[in-house]
């Protein structure tokens, strides 16, 4: 996840969906799009928490027609997802990894490339992360934020939602094998690319076609990161509450004066 959330820029193609799950690079990959492709890159989990707060609610729109069930419902799901990727050269993390298939639509011509990692440490990793978003204090916490900030406990139980809908029942290795078993199922052979960022640009720059950056390739700690963002979240609520709480001391104060 990077320091702050990315800027669209108007006129940008959309040409790459990155359909890695959290925890596999996608944070270095993100970065490395923006550099190979000369555009901003959308990493999801940086646009919601730094990002203003209607990224949240246009993504809680979203899911509220997600999975579609009809015509309706799958143009609202469009509609939402062109909106919120316009101006981006490719989209990574959550909740891109779940949508492939509706990007797809929107962008049939993007390619779709899945960052890769070891199972067994990714799954240790996501563990951690997914203790960090449910903390249960979190809505509370998140309240005096406004602007639709405090209902980030919303998404996260909306992909847990669709995490559970596309993979089921099952260890975390599981659904790791299953993710990818999904995206061979809706992604045409041609059109998706595996990714390990431990590799470099080399790979990379073969998908898509590009000369190797004279610059070091991006080496983002997806851990660190992700904690990082938390407590700036979460740290950002409770200086709220601690001018809410100072205001309403001053105001007793005074009450009690006259």
């Amino acid at each position: 996840m990077g320091a702050e959330a990315s800027k669209p820029k108007p006129g940008t193609t959309f040409q790459v969906i990155g359909a890695g799950l959290s925890r596999t690079g996608t944070s270095s990959f993100s970065t490395a799009l923006s550099i190979l492709l000369d555009g901003p890159a959308y990493h999801g989990g940086t646009q919601v928490v730094l990002g203003p707060p209607s990224i949240i609610s246009s993504w809680l729109d979203m899911f509220a027609h997600w999975p579609s069930s009809n015509p309706k419902d799958k143009a609202i799901v469009n509609r939402i997802v062109k909106q919120q990727l316009d101006g981006y050269v490719g989209a990574t993390d959550v909740p891109i990894h779940g949508i492939v298939e509706e990007l797809l639509e929107a962008f049939p011509n993007a390619k779709v490339i899945c960052t890769v990692r070891d199972p067994e440490p990714w799954a240790k990793s996501m563990g951690v992360i997914q203790g960090v978003c449910q903390m249960a204090f979190l809505r509370f916490t998140l309240l005096p934020l406004g602007g639709g900030k405090w209902r980030f406990p919303d998404l996260i139980n909306a992909l847990i939602r669709m995490w559970e809908h596309q993979y089921g029942q099952g260890t975390a290795i599981e659904h790791y094998e299953s993710h990818i078993a999904y995206l061979k199922r809706v992604v045409p052979e041609d059109q998706l690319f595996f990714f390990d960022v431990k590799d470099g640009w080399g790979p990379l720059c073969k998908i898509l076609d590009k000369e190797v950056p004279d610059v070091p390739f991006p080496r983002v700690n997806d851990s660190k990161a992700t904690e990082e963002l938390a407590q700036k979240m979460v740290l950002k609520g409770l200086k709220r509450w601690a001018i809410i709480f100072t205001a309403l001391a001053v105001g007793v104060a005074l009450w009690y004066r006259h």
